[in-house]
């Protein structure tokens, strides 16, 4: 225990966030990046979302990295994409989030999550996972009628 009595908590490993030379660098993977404090509503504002949704674009778009999904729940981000090894996720994703912080004034935590999407299928389940996100949450009838995703038409499964 410490001094003010609260229990000493573990301590996380941190996630390394590299792309060994291993692996295809065709590989998608499902991240989550959210926002500080949780619960608070940072990214479904239409302003701000559409302008995180754009800022992706923009990544996709110049080539930054390939995107698949994206979407924007009140708190967090769940995203499907794939890095070139040549800048790598970390930078890619630390890049980004602090474009959208000086831009739209968005509280991100220090780190993300990642997990290589290794088949078809494992794919399909993790987009499903996301389009229903907004579903699941309460946040609205029918996921098709949420705003705050992006999908390119070129990256559709």
């Amino acid at each position: 225990m410490k001094e003010d009595d609260s229990p000493d908590l573990p301590v996380r490993k941190k996630l390394p966030h590299g792309i060994p030379q291993w692996v295809d660098e065709r590989s998608f993977y499902f991240i989550t990046i959210c926002c500080v404090p949780r619960w608070e509503n940072q990214l479904c504002h239409s302003r701000v979302g559409q302008g995180v949704l754009d800022s992706v674009d923009f990544y996709h778009q110049h080539l930054r990295w390939h995107c698949l999904l994206f979407l924007l729940m009140p708190d967090h981000a769940h995203g499907i994409i794939c890095f070139p090894r040549d800048e790598g996720m970390k930078p890619l994703i630390r890049s980004w989030k602090r474009y959208a912080a000086r831009t739209w004034k968005i509280e991100w935590q220090s780190d993300f999550f990642d997990h290589r999407l290794r088949s078809r299928v494992l794919l399909e389940e993790k987009v499903s996972y996301i389009l229903n996100n907004p579903l699941r949450a309460g946040l609205c009838g029918d996921s098709a009628a949420w705003p705050y995703v992006y999908h390119p038409m070129d990256r559709l499964l």
